[in-house]
């Protein structure tokens, strides 16, 4: 059975592991279809581990698959299904798990792909709970891209920031894989969305996907280009996720109670702030990490009626890898980088 696994920074092989047993209970096999890549992914690969874990380690965090045998004592799932796999094996057991406050678990094990083995190999046994079973209409790549890209995003706008018809957002980093999709969820809510990108080739690919206003903000300062297009008035939400380098402007965008959520920090994990600002402004900062199961089945259900859709970089095979973390590293995609797993879909590349 074919994976990918992490040996060492930098380090990462294509191996062969033995096949998994029979499913037990509660379980089910599942034959991976496509991982999508993220940055997590880049941050594991370049050794920026923030808790304990063993090498070697299969890679992958997000990922789609088609059931291939059920347990004892599944009803949720059927043989020959799509799913979205849920990224994080949380407990099923705890309060909020019971509640459906998924990434709240309160007895998490780990993410896949970064502490726990991920979905980057041909099959993996997987509680059937964290299945979530994709609608006519939303095929391989978009079930992928339900976990973590869309999910997370419909956590942050609708479940945390609470984003309304009418009101204006700040989406940062709108190249990557979940600023695309923050472009195209809170425009069809009704939002005026303004968004930031690195490289002036990006600029018209960003309008396409909804944007009123797109900033390259390595040519201007998007704070001051912000404050100008809202009459110095600042945004109702700050989509952020870059950290260091975009804190102390995103406060800034901000009108007087505004909302800032954030789920990432590529760019540092430490920066300073204005508590004078904070309070003088009545702002709310919120932190959001990965999502309900609910919205995966909310995102998936949109790309299938085609409300949204997978904004698509490149697509590769295992000898892709390396490549495609270093070109998510240096932030030249736009949109996600799909890696096909098992080799009938990774032959469909070349044909």
């Amino acid at each position: 059975m074919r994976a990918l696994q992490l040996v060492g920074d930098r380090d990462l092989r294509e191996v062969d592991l033995p096949p998994p047993p029979p499913p037990g209970p509660g379980e089910a096999t599942v034959s991976i279809r496509a991982v999508a890549l993220n940055h997590i992914d880049v941050w594991g690969w370049r050794g920026m581990a923030f808790a304990k874990r063993k090498m070697p380690l299969v890679v992958g965090a997000e990922a789609s698959g088609v059931v291939e045998a059920i347990g004892p004592g599944v009803g949720n799932v059927l043989p020959g299904q799509l799913v979205a796999i849920y990224g994080a094996q949380t407990c099923g057991l705890c309060r909020p798990c019971r509640e459906g406050r998924d990434n709240l678990c309160e007895h998490v094990s780990g993410v896949h792909g970064f502490h726990l083995d991920g979905f980057a190999q041909e099959k993996v046994n997987l509680p059937t709970r964290l299945l979530v079973p994709a609608p006519p209409g939303c095929d391989a790549i978009g079930a992928a891209l339900a976990p973590v890209t869309f999910g997370t995003v419909e956590h942050m706008l609708f479940d945390n920031a609470k984003l309304e018809p009418g009101e204006t957002i700040l989406v940062h980093a709108g190249g990557s894989g979940i600023g695309s999709a923050a472009i195209q969820l809170a425009k069809k809510q009704g939002a005026t969305v303004i968004t930031t990108v690195g490289s002036d080739d990006k600029i018209e690919r960003a309008r396409a996907l909804g944007a009123d206003h797109v900033i390259n903000y390595r040519t201007d300062r998007f704070e001051g280009v912000t404050r100008k297009l809202t009459r110095k008035k600042g945004v109702d939400v700050v989509f952020e996720h870059v950290g260091k380098d975009t804190w102390p402007g995103s406060m800034l965008c901000l009108k007087r109670g505004g909302r800032l959520v954030t789920c990432g920090s590529t760019s540092g994990v430490s920066t300073d702030m204005n508590l004078m600002m904070l309070f003088q402004q009545q702002l709310r900062l919120i932190g959001s990490f990965g999502c309900r199961m609910e919205n995966m089945r909310d995102a998936m259900q949109k790309m299938a009626r085609g409300i949204v859709h997978p904004v698509i970089d490149t697509e590769i095979g295992f000898d892709g890898i390396a490549l495609a973390l270093k070109r998510m590293e240096a932030r030249e995609v736009f949109g996600k980088i799909i890696l096909h797993v098992n080799r009938e879909s990774a032959e469909t590349l070349s044909s």
